[in-house]
């Protein structure tokens, strides 16, 4: 098991290790090390818009080119958008600096492959074991370079809009965008703009702090609000790094990624589009959508959560769409990684196509009520050896019966354990998961 590296990478508090300047030149120089063996080598860096990027930027710069790798600058840009402009640079790896859809106080790092997928199991073990020896600089003849990409913003926007199929109109629908303070803030609008519909930007403005700072994909309230005031027909809600899709529809609804994934794949499967029949999901996905494509003889398979475990399951598959109730959505047939952007086109295609409202997809699949209580933690938990709470989940699933389940797991991110309970009787499964999360506490 990886010491540094979680579910989506590295993250942390600022200034707490790793997520400190000298570690992230050391990492530089470590991913750099790697890459350099096979060459001469380069990446692209991009980032979100958290004030801290600009150390991280700086730090990781040093360290690849204190290891002989060329460095491309990409500003700030959705973390989709770097794993697409990995593969257009030609670049060996592409790097992210970005905590996703937590707060300014928080930053990491991920990292993609040449080939614009996330780095292996295998990638993380070599790049672990160079951390631990001592940094030694290349000479001066082989330092590298760096240097500002050019046009990036472009060429990303130009992908994401060849995703669309503009024989399809958007004419009439007016639409609220809601980009978190984060890394779609100076693009996203580029990307909506000539699909006929009527665009209005909401939390565009990034300062460096305000991050996530009650908006984007991870509280839609905001959003909510401006859509009924406005009387749009959806809203569309990002995260910090524009990985992550939540929408919000004209009667102020949440839909959410497993709701979207379930419009897609209706769509897509009455269209013979779906590849091998096959979405795939996570522990955390809703039985709703599960017995929802079921109903529909759509194959689904179960991953661990995490969008990487998603696009492993994917790939071994043969499918091109997997998703996360949090808002990873995937269509392999378009990217490489969950790019929200994306994703959100493709649902307003299918809006356009099947000539319903968001409203109406939405409820062509019924979620099961489900809670989640997360449960800080000051220090690792073992939870096979939790006999108290192994014998109340054992309690909780008896009452739930068939039609209900419970997850419980550590936090691949965050110090915390989640505790999931569905089913249809949501007074039961609120009581359930209060129930076992007062055991953890």
């Amino acid at each position: 098991m990886s010491s540094y590296f979680g579910t989506d990478g590295i993250r942390g508090k600022v200034g707490v290790a790793p997520i400190t300047a000298d570690f992230f030149l050391k990492l530089g120089w470590a991913v750099g090390s790697v890459l350099a063996k096979n060459g001469k080598s380069s990446v692209v860096i991009g980032k979100d818009t958290r004030v801290s990027g600009y150390i991280f930027e700086s730090a990781l710069e040093a360290g690849f080119l204190s290891a002989g790798v060329d460095v491309g600058l990409l500003g700030p840009m959705p973390t989709p958008g770097i794993a697409y402009l990995t593969k257009k640079y030609n670049a060996n790896a592409g790097v992210v600096i970005s905590a996703s859809h937590n707060s300014f106080e928080d930053n990491g790092v991920k990292f993609f492959s040449l080939e614009g997928f996330k780095l292996s199991d295998t990638d993380q073990k070599e790049i672990e074991e160079k951390l631990a020896q001592p940094m030694v600089s290349v000479d001066s003849a082989s330092l590298g370079k760096a240097t500002r990409c050019e046009h990036p913003i472009s060429q990303y926007v130009k992908f994401c809009k060849e995703s669309f199929d503009y024989s399809v109109n958007l004419g009439g629908l007016d639409i609220v965008i809601d980009c978190a303070h984060g890394a779609t803030y100076h693009l996203a609008e580029d990307v909506f703009s000539g699909l006929g519909a009527s665009i209005t930007m909401i939390n565009n403005q990034p300062d460096g702090f305000n991050i996530n700072l009650k908006c984007g994909a991870t509280d839609t309230a905001h959003l909510r609000d401006v859509v009924l005031a406005q009387k749009a027909d959806l809203g569309i809600a990002f995260d910090g790094d524009g990985d992550r899709l939540i929408m919000i529809d004209a009667n102020g609804e949440l839909v959410d990624g497993d709701e979207l994934v379930f419009i897609l794949a209706k769509s897509w499967h009455s269209q013979n589009h779906l590849l091998s029949n096959t979405v795939v999901g996570t522990k955390m996905s809703n039985l709703g959508m599960r017995h929802a494509l079921r109903d529909l003889d759509i194959r689904f398979i179960e991953a661990d959560v995490g969008d990487r475990f998603v696009m492993e399951q994917m790939q071994i598959n043969n499918a091109i769409l997997g998703g996360e109730g949090s808002g990873h959505i995937i269509c392999l047939d378009k990217a490489t990684s969950g790019d929200a952007m994306i994703a959100a086109l493709q649902v307003l295609e299918v809006l356009a196509k099947r000539g319903k409202t968001l409203s109406e997809l939405k409820s062509e699949m019924q979620k099961y009520p489900q809670v989640l209580i997360n449960v800080k933690t000051q220090e690792k938990v073992d939870l096979d050896q939790h006999a108290v709470l192994k014998q109340t989940q054992l309690e909780v699933e008896k009452a739930l019966g068939d039609e209900g389940r419970v997850l419980i797991r550590a936090s691949g991110t965050e110090p915390l354990i989640r505790v999931m309970v569905e089913g249809k009787d949501l007074d039961l499964v609120q009581q359930s998961a209060e129930q076992l999360a007062n055991v953890l506490r």
